[in-house]
């Protein structure tokens, strides 16, 4: 098991160096801000101010490493320009998020200054470039032939991109809120690691699903279902449960 995480590490870092090392960032920093909440009081809404950039490195570290991974299979594409899209735009949110924590400052949904709310904006307008252009990378995957990769396989990437790209763009039904909770103010009960209410609606939690069908649809079809039949079965039961939990959370119900 160790020698085969190894080697994909290692096969990461030969597809795309740069995204490779972007990633390892994240990662890095995702422990630095771990060990920070062992160490500090400091608490943004009720929770530890370094759990946020916490799981935003972890989230965007496996994005890198993912589409480090996808991108390699495509002809006629200058993943160079992707690269640096990813690691300027997330790299910046990235860090303006951790700069806030250290500071106790909320970095979404916060416009008490106008640098703030310039700040917030500029993080979706990141956001949504790097969304299009993953949602432009879907499309290629859709429109181009991949011979030498199983059928199954590339449908479940095809699907978990598009399924991506929707519940990331759900994100902007929070910032129209200004608001990730339904029946109460940025609730966060602190459920588990992803702080997740226990009392009333999270948008959070369809967000977190839809996104990380990137990594989880590849998987479930390559290594367990190796049919396209079934990738497709579950992918669209994936895109069902996504749904279910944005609708309850629009109820005002939690997940639990």
């Amino acid at each position: 098991m160790i020698e085969r995480f190894l080697h994909v590490i290692n096969e990461i870092k030969i597809r795309n160096e740069s995204l490779f090392y972007f990633g390892l960032f994240c990662f890095t920093l995702s422990i630095i801000c771990f060990v920070l909440t062992k160490f500090t009081t400091t608490q943004v809404q009720e929770v530890n101010a370094y759990i946020k950039p916490f799981k935003f490195a972890i989230s965007i570290g496996l994005f890198s490493w993912t589409m480090a991974w996808y991108c390699y299979y495509l002809t006629d594409f200058n993943v160079s320009t992707f690269n640096w899209i990813v690691i300027i735009l997330f790299g910046f949110e990235l860090l303006y998020i951790t700069f806030q924590a250290s500071k106790g400052q909320l970095s979404h949904f916060n416009i008490s200054t106008p640098t703030y709310s310039l700040l917030y904006s500029l993080m979706g307008l990141a956001a949504t470039i790097v969304t299009l252009c993953t949602a432009y990378i879907g499309v290629l995957f859709f429109t181009q032939t991949f011979t030498t990769l199983p059928n199954y396989y590339v449908w479940a990437i095809r699907l978990a991109i598009l399924i991506f790209v929707i519940f990331s763009f759900e994100g902007a039904l929070m910032g129209s809120r200004m608001n990730h909770s339904v029946g109460a103010i940025n609730d966060n009960s602190n459920w588990f690691i992803v702080g997740w209410s226990k009392t009333v609606g999270d948008l959070r939690i369809s967000h977190f699903i839809g996104m990380h069908a990137l990594q989880i649809l590849p998987i479930l079809s390559f290594y367990i279902f190796k049919s396209t039949k079934a990738t497709i079965i579950i992918s669209i039961c994936y895109a069902l449960l996504a749904v279910t939990t944005l609708v309850q959370a629009l109820k005002g119900r939690p997940i639990f």
